[in-house]
């Protein structure tokens, strides 16, 4: 059974498109490998912004089931 033969976008280079291929389609086995990304740095909160941050989400979920469950 013959694979259809593609060009890579990134590279340039031909490839085999089988069925279980990872990635994109219109890329080589090389190129749609996973790029590595590094462990996303979080930023610490103090108390204050916690705080701040709780009273925003609990007054968007209070005007979410206000409009949700409002009778007019």
């Amino acid at each position: 059974m013959t694979f259809p033969i593609k060009v890579c976008i990134v590279c340039e280079e031909e490839f085999e498109l089988k069925p279980d291929k990872p990635g994109f389609a219109n890329r080589c086995p090389e190129c749609s490998a996973p790029e590595a990304t590094g462990p996303v740095a979080t930023q610490r909160m103090d108390a204050d912004e916690r705080k701040t941050v709780t009273e925003a989400n609990e007054a968007r979920r209070q005007a979410i089931r206000e409009l949700l469950y409002s009778r007019k």
